[in-house]
């Protein structure tokens, strides 16, 4: 049913919800306050993401459920340029904007792309998420070993493939290293699938429009090469991350727990 309500209404809802949670958690708003202040922002630059994290809530049933979004693109002669070497490409973004919305406008625009995602711990509503984010070119691979198989098996066949590598990984899959000048939990996946077959590496986040507009696509080119150490292309990571993040600070998901311990994960 909220599916096929206008992203304008789905928006103005989740701002309100932001809010809502923002007062209502102490431990989200402590978060909130805490990893911005780790970034060098104070409540009043980055207040604006407090709307934002509900609107991320409120969009997913248009998103998963509804008629496609408007996306505009910018950047994407560096897809382009991507895509006609014939390797496989690696899309990294952080939990900025609308990162749904990436994958989606790739898919649509360009093709296959296969993107890693945690499953839900509720059985019903892993199920949901399973089939919900299904599209025409677009596959989801599990943050298992199945999953990572799906994801070398889609860069060596010349595709592209999806993760957030600010996502804090289980306990042995991710070195410790800087993330706005704090060590955070950082996967080495992103790197590692990198160097499959000379994958490109391009960064990217969806910048969500006001008014229920649509969204914007920003890519950004990978400088440099590849660090075949972990802990070094952990920091070249973050740091690609950071700077995503700088682009538009009040879109970013602030009270997402960076900085927690990994779990363990038998």
């Amino acid at each position: 049913m909220l599916a096929v309500l206008p992203l304008w209404l789905l928006h103005g809802a989740g701002g309100v919800l932001g809010w809502l949670i923002l007062l209502a958690s102490p431990t989200w708003r402590r978060r909130f306050v805490d990893n911005a202040r780790q970034a060098g922002y104070s409540f009043a630059q980055v207040r604006a993401a407090v709307g934002a994290s509900g609107r991320l809530i409120a969009e997913l049933p248009r998103l998963w459920f509804g008629a496609p979004v408007r996306i505009e693109w910018i950047g994407g002669e560096l897809v382009d340029a991507a895509r006609a070497t014939g390797r496989g490409i690696v899309f990294l973004t952080p939990h900025l904007g609308c990162f749904e919305v990436t994958a989606q406008g790739y898919a649509q625009r360009y093709g296959p792309v296969t993107v890693l995602y945690r499953p839900a711990r509720k059985a019903w509503f892993r199920e949901l998420v399973d089939t919900a984010r299904a599209r025409p070119n677009l596959a989801t691979a599990p943050t298992t070993l199945a999953g990572v198989k799906q994801l070398i098996k889609a860069l060596r066949a010349g595709e592209a493939v999806g993760l957030l590598p600010d996502q804090v990984p289980p306990q042995g899959q991710g070195v410790w290293a800087p993330f706005f000048g704090r060590d955070a939990y950082t996967m080495t996946l992103s790197m590692r699938l990198a160097q499959q077959g000379g994958a490109v590496v391009l960064v990217l986040w969806g910048e969500r429009l006001s008014w229920g507009r649509g969204y914007r696509v920003h890519v950004r080119p990978w400088t440099g090469p590849v660090a075949a150490d972990p802990q070094q292309s952990a920091l070249q990571v973050n740091a690609a991350m950071e700077q995503l993040v700088r682009e538009c600070p009040q879109q970013y998901l602030w009270g997402y727990a960076r900085y927690k311990a990994p779990r363990e994960d038998r």
